[in-house]
């Protein structure tokens, strides 16, 4: 049995959800089906999403929302008509779209989540209504009747250990089974939203409750990329990683798959093969748990900005009992959450979002690390970008931190910073934002273009 999900740019338009439509009765394994939100028709376009959060911060204002209802019914009405859908589906969504917006303001995080979750819940719908009417057994699948209970955290729900318990009866149901994704139930009945992309952490939920074989995620691209493709032009697909790679890419940038998604599939050792809804007769890329190693040490480079690092220097620091727990108590004081702490004998850099911080903070930190650690010196360094070299092959390679390194410095790429992780899956380098592009070029032509004699 499979599970698959398709995104929002799968599910914009009439047209699309006709090719997804084709695509889950091709299979007869493709029980289960996850729906996002429609997502942009085309560049300059609006998420439903985006659409509902701006209607949910009208109603929070006392604004009259009127128009913003409009716009996000004019988008299941246009899906419809495409589809000469019956009226019955729009008015029921029309319904749905209304009771949310008269429900309870006072917490306005929970009422932002109830209108955020409706564009999934009526997607379901929409789609289910027209496997149907195309003569197929299909179902909409309310979440809170299935199970799955989550935490009431607004905005970064966690399921619930139970839910997957729950989820499993959905293997006892006839017909395809449509579940809309991002959200689920707190254990009082509220709604609550995973975090921004969370259809794909639904889907990796269901997968993991129905023991799955598979976990199919369309989206819009033929393949996981070694590299961003606006940095390097036509880099070389991925056909197959680890979850562990994959998790190390997502977290510096890769936007193929939500970085929280894999969690459940990986616990439940579930495949996931990533695939394009305009291309499906391409094969993809399949995440898995172990893979063999013969495609060289790097199997992809990933790269984000935004970063900023808190350099410490403090003679016979590796001596003093505590320092580091002080340091990082400083940060918590503050609400802030590092990111890396490679270090010295005497010395610390601390790696953080630097949107976390504005520059009062950032004095009183800096202050505070002076005179309550006494540390000899402080220097922050801003606008840096993280480049992460991945790859399972490293561990049986030597010589990929040098080769990395080399291909730096031929690229005249300052290095701000090195870390290498104790799995030895991943090595990291902290560059200038003015060199982020510069640096991931050079380390693509190291370790992905062959080299001409």
């Amino acid at each position: 049995m499979k599970v698959v999900k398709f995104g929002g740019s799968s599910l914009a338009s009439g047209r699309q959800l006709e090719k997804v439509f084709q695509i889950v009765t091709a299979d007869r394994e493709r029980k289960v089906v996850v729906v996002s939100a429609p997502g942009k028709r085309y560049a300059e376009d609006i998420k439903v999403t985006d659409l509902l959060i701006e209607c949910a911060d009208y109603c929070l204002q006392n604004k009259d929302p009127k128009e913003k209802v409009a716009s996000v019914l004019e988008r299941y009405a246009a899906i419809a008509n495409e589809l000469n859908l019956a009226d019955g589906v729009i008015q029921e969504i029309h319904d749905d779209l209304l009771t949310r917006i008269a429900g309870d303001k006072s917490k306005p995080d929970r009422f932002i989540d109830l209108l955020k979750a409706s564009g999934e819940d009526n997607n379901a719908k929409l789609v289910a209504a027209y496997f149907r009417a195309q003569g197929v057994e299909a179902h909409y699948v309310d979440p809170k009747e299935a199970g799955l209970l989550v935490s009431d955290e607004p905005g970064n729900a966690q399921a619930l250990p139970e839910s997957y318990l729950r989820l499993n009866s959905l293997n006892e149901q006839s017909g395809i089974q449509i579940f809309p994704g991002f959200f689920g139930y707190s254990l009082s009945g509220e709604v609550f939203t995973f975090s921004r992309s969370g259809s794909d952490i639904t889907g990796s939920i269901l997968a993991n409750a129905l023991k799955a074989d598979l976990y199919e995620n369309f989206t819009d691209v033929d393949a996981v990329y070694s590299v961003n493709p606006s940095i390097v032009q036509k880099p070389k697909e991925i056909k197959e990683l680890t979850y562990r790679e994959m998790r190390e890419l997502s977290y510096a940038g890769f936007t193929v798959l939500h970085d929280e998604a894999l969690v459940p599939a990986f616990r439940a050792g579930i495949p996931v093969n990533i695939k394009n809804t305009n291309n499906p007769s391409a094969p993809g890329t399949l995440i898995v748990n172990e893979r063999d190693n013969t495609n060289g040490p790097v199997i992809g480079i990933a790269s984000d900005k935004g970063f900023c690092s808190i350099y410490v220097s403090k003679y016979l620091m590796n001596r003093e009992i505590g320092f580091g727990r002080k340091l990082l108590g400083v940060l918590e004081d503050y609400g802030l959450s590092y990111e890396h702490t490679p270090s010295g004998i005497d010395d610390v850099s601390v790696i953080l979002r630097e949107n976390q911080l504005d520059e009062k903070i950032m004095d009183e930190v800096i202050n505070r690390i002076k005179n309550e650690l006494h540390a000899d010196e402080v220097k922050v360094a801003h606008s840096l970008a993280l480049i992460m070299v991945v790859g399972e092959g490293m561990r049986r390679n030597v010589g990929t931190m040098a080769r990395a390194s080399n291909a730096l410095a031929k690229a005249r790429v300052n290095i701000e910073m090195i870390n290498q992780g104790s799995s030895e899956v991943s090595m990291m380098f902290g560059v200038k934002e003015v060199d982020e592009k510069r640096a991931v070029q050079a380390l693509y032509e190291e370790f992905f273009v062959p080299v001409t004699v």
